[in-house]
């Protein structure tokens, strides 16, 4: 499997994407719900409408292969904060660092910001710990309802990022 994730492809989604890429969102969702026993959180309610106006505030990308979608992220640039926001990767897909590769092109492609900001579930702990491994700290936590409490997570960034690897999306 492994070697299959090496021949996945990361490109800027389109607004073609929008269907696929919240079919697999709710998807990738549900084990989140299930953690938190809450089958009424955002991203399993979002509807095809609300992701397809989301393409003309945020960036998408996509990871790719053998033509279907594996895994997304967005990000939006607000000031000098890029706000990263559902990162995504099939079950099936997961721990072979697609997850890794897609933070790193959104950081990559906004490399000229001072800082990164996302949030996760408090009790998903796979979430946190990659965001830790990628230099993310804790800033923040806040109580959404009675059954959530988000972390917070921010990535500043010291002087400009190296050119190299970057892809013009």
């Amino acid at each position: 499997m492994r070697d299959m994730a090496e021949q996945v492809e990361i490109f800027r989604a389109s607004l073609e994407d929008a269907i696929e890429i919240l079919t697999l969102q709710k998807l990738a969702y549900k084990s989140e719900a299930q953690i938190y026993d809450d089958w009424s959180i955002p991203p399993l309610l979002q509807t095809v409408e609300e992701i397809r106006n989301e393409f003309s505030t945020s960036v998408f990308l996509k990871a790719i292969s053998e033509h279907s979608i594996v895994g997304s992220v967005r990000s939006r640039v607000i000031e000098n904060t890029c706000h990263i926001g559902r990162l995504i990767v099939h079950p099936e897909w997961q721990n072979l660092g697609i997850g890794t590769r897609l933070m790193t092109e959104v950081e990559l492609m906004h490399r000229d910001v001072a800082r990164f900001e996302l949030f996760t579930g408090s009790n998903s702990i796979r979430n946190i710990h990659l965001y830790h491994k990628l230099g993310y700290k804790e800033f923040r936590r806040e109580l959404l309802g009675s059954k959530v409490e988000l972390v917070y997570l921010e990535k500043i960034v010291i002087g400009k990022k190296k050119n190299i690897g970057y892809k013009n999306y």
